[in-house]
């Protein structure tokens, strides 16, 4: 059963993020652009509700955040009812944790999803994934390396996406204001 993200990302700069869409759009298969609110919430698993421009979701990702394969469960549910997510979870006590706004452009390449994403007040990121079974990860996890790789992008660290992440969990509240 394929329910394992293997996922690599990187922060990226402004012009290395227009260089990628530029050689995204001529070469491979545009899926979509998605304008995306996502909120965490505290509480001892990864577990997330987001609504883009077309559906909600509420999801859960097993293990530690920002690791390379995690366990992912899903489930879609109509974008008018995000408010109402957002309240049952608040009412079982899960305090919202973070909340992020980005643009997301998401491609479909050598059998990978690519996504290219400008986060508000963050920062921009690539990110490259593919899903798999617990078998298969780690020839996954090498084959987006040399991927990223291909790209001209070095992998970001666990310690960079926590220190960043910690960062903007720190201001979050102020930017949104």
């Amino acid at each position: 059963m394929k329910n394992i993200e293997v996922e690599l990302r990187s922060f990226i700069t402004e012009d290395k993020y227009k260089e990628l869409l530029n050689f995204f759009d001529l070469n491979w298969e545009f899926k979509s652009k998605n304008n995306q609110e996502t909120f965490y919430f505290d509480c001892k698993e990864d577990l997330r509700i987001q609504k883009n421009d077309d559906y909600a979701k509420v999801w859960m990702k097993k293990w530690n955040m920002h690791d390379e394969a995690r366990e992912e469960i899903e489930i879609r549910f109509e974008k008018e009812d995000f408010n109402k997510m957002e309240k049952l979870f608040l009412s079982l006590w899960y305090d919202v944790d973070i909340k992020w706004f980005r643009t997301r452009y998401s491609y479909s390449w050598q059998g990978i999803d690519v996504s290219v994403d400008d986060t508000r007040w963050y920062w921009y990121i690539i990110e490259l994934e593919i899903l798999s079974d617990e078998k298969d990860k780690d020839k996954n996890l090498d084959y987006l390396k040399s991927k990223m790789s291909e790209l001209w992008v070095i992998s970001s660290s666990k310690d960079e996406f926590v220190s960043k992440f910690d960062i903007y969990k720190n201001f979050w509240k102020d930017l949104i204001k």
